[in-house]
């Protein structure tokens, strides 16, 4: 949470519990910044927000004062717990942010753990959540093409009542309400925009202990029969999260020395192309000429290389805002999210510099 923000909540938390009585005269923001720790920046951001929001008011030349609240309805603290694989790599920072803004918008709480793609740290994340005050709960699944050995867990969250959604992806034993990309469509517009640039060999390099994976690659798999393009032995590599930083590498560079090797990779995500892209120079490959390449997710990673990635959209910000819009709306609205309709984003296909037409093909 932003440094402000706990000033902000440490004020308002003195006022409501009458430390702070109406019409008196608070510190300074010298006197606050040095009590705080921060800096006077910081002190006046917080102030500014009270002021505003009607905790606080301003005399000139006299300084800022507590408002009286007796006739205004406190808020009462609430918490969104916010579990996700990973919070500051690939599109985590952007899903969180949207989430972050939408709640603070509405004056909730976060509170954020990472699993680390890890099932057991899932559940220690888990137990630690109910066993604070929590109001509801936003989660992106671990390893969710896997058996969830959590299941328990997430049963004793529903009896407790706290809402829920899962994001990018979800369990199936459990049916909650959701928000995903159709991931097999994303598949299927990958491997036909490379089927129609002429491209017949084409490698497919999937996370399998993911659903976001496994149907990414059931899209690929369908678009080449749709097309009638035979699918090549040994052109389509899997791995799991801790293969990840090496097998997709080693499998690509042993496609690539191949007699017949592929024309095109379609990658699991940005960050998977980014690694075959280098795979593909220490070959003296060159992307798009030699070979071409498409992503997932068009990420931040999409771009930061002189070549950028021909990919598929995720709403990142935009899915996190709608996660906890969804949750508030449960709990302030009464909306029931256990017979909430599965919501999945479509996703389109954004062309860059990385795919070409196959040399030859008319």
């Amino acid at each position: 949470m932003a440094k402000y923000k706990q000033v902000k909540e440490e004020i308002q938390s003195w006022i409501r519990e009458g430390k702070i009585k109406p019409d008196e005269r608070i510190q300074s923001e010298h006197e606050m910044a040095e009590r705080f720790a921060v800096s006077r920046h910081t002190i006046r951001q917080a102030m500014s927000e009270l002021v505003h929001e009607g905790w606080l008011y301003r005399h000139q030349g006299r300084g800022t004062f507590c408002k009286d609240q007796s006739g205004k309805k406190v808020q009462i603290d609430r918490t969104i717990g916010i579990i996700t694989t990973s919070i500051s790599d690939y599109i985590f920072p952007s899903i969180i942010r949207g989430i972050e803004s939408y709640l603070s918008e509405k004056g909730y709480n976060l509170l954020l753990a990472s699993t680390n793609h890890n099932i057991e740290r899932e559940r220690k994340c888990l137990e630690n959540m109910l066993g604070k005050k929590l109001d509801g709960l936003i989660v992106e699944p671990t390893k969710s093409a896997l058996h969830n050995p959590n299941l328990n867990t997430y049963l004793n969250i529903e009896k407790n009542k706290i809402p829920y959604v899962m994001i990018n992806a979800f369990y199936s034993e459990l049916q909650p309400a959701s928000i995903t990309v159709d991931d097999k469509r994303g598949g299927f517009m990958a491997a036909e925009h490379l089927i129609q640039l002429g491209h017949k060999k084409i490698s497919g390099i999937f996370k399998v202990d993911d659903m976001q994976g496994v149907n990414r690659m059931k899209g690929f798999m369908r678009a080449h029969r749709h097309y009638n393009i035979p699918l090549h032995p040994g052109t389509i590599v899997t791995y799991t999260t801790e293969d990840k930083n090496a097998k997709p590498q080693e499998a690509a560079r042993q496609l690539l020395k191949d007699r017949e090797p592929p024309t095109a990779f379609f990658c699991y995500n940005d960050q998977i192309a980014l690694n075959i892209l280098d795979v593909a120079r220490e070959q003296s490959l060159r992307v798009p000429e030699d070979v071409s390449l498409v992503g997932f997710d068009n990420s931040h990673l999409a771009s930061v290389s002189e070549v950028k990635f021909t990919t598929l959209t995720h709403p990142q910000t935009e899915m996190g805002r709608l996660a906890a819009r969804m949750v508030v709306d449960s709990i302030e609205k009464g909306v029931d999210l256990a017979v909430s309709d599965p919501i999945v984003y479509e996703p389109e296909l954004i062309i860059r510099s990385s795919t070409a037409e196959l040399k030859g093909v008319l």
